[in-house]
């Protein structure tokens, strides 16, 4: 079987590849992942993933590629990832209540022959009302300076939320899994005949 690389340093993507049962190991792409001035949410998510996913190509050139970006945005303004603490609590609260649209890119890319698929997948996420205490707790509490949107969907974010929309929930974790399988069948993986 073609060697499986995951383009990512995240332990979350990580942690939800390994759901799928697949042998892969994970090689950090290391790019520059700032937005262009005015580049649309969409395009910058599709572009990085391709980005990310060339540049591991470029280490592992015998691998199948797998890597993906994921930004939110409300408002015209994107939330990446906050990094501080400070950071954190402001996101929240210019999100509070409000309506967030996370896109996540997915590329994979057959190194050897260069060919790849890649989209953007969507979610909405419909944020209650957060006081500044709830907004400080949750921040200590789960630290989540490294999630585009400053929380863990997987872990006590789930209490921010009013309601999402959604196809697929692993589109807000961040590596779109009903995607990739498809991506992944097309590329010679059968990831249920393993």
């Amino acid at each position: 079987m073609q060697r499986i690389v995951l383009g990512s340093g995240s332990a979350y993507r990580k942690r939800l590849l390994e759901r799928l049962g697949l042998e892969f190991e994970c090689l950090s792409p290391d790019i520059d992942e700032t937005a262009a001035s005015g580049e649309p949410p969409e395009t910058l998510v599709l572009r990085l993933s391709e980005a990310k996913a060339r540049a591991v190509a470029r280490r592992a050139p015998d691998a199948l590629v797998i890597a993906s970006d994921q930004v939110g945005a409300t408002d015209g303004r994107l939330l990446g990832k906050p990094g501080t603490v400070e950071r954190a609590q402001q996101q929240l609260r210019g999100i509070s209540g409000r309506e967030v649209r996370f896109l996540t890119g997915l590329c994979v890319l057959d190194a050897p022959s260069g060919r790849l698929l890649s989209g953007v997948e969507t979610c909405t996420v419909h944020l209650r009302e957060l006081s500044d205490a709830a907004i400080r707790d949750y921040v200590r509490r789960e630290q989540p300076l490294d999630c585009a949107g400053s929380f863990k969907v997987e872990g006590l974010g789930i209490a921010l939320f009013r309601s999402l929309e959604l196809d697929d929930p692993t589109v807000l974790e961040g590596l779109p899994l009903i995607r990739l399988v498809e991506f992944l069948e097309h590329f010679g993986v059968a990831v249920l005949q393993h």
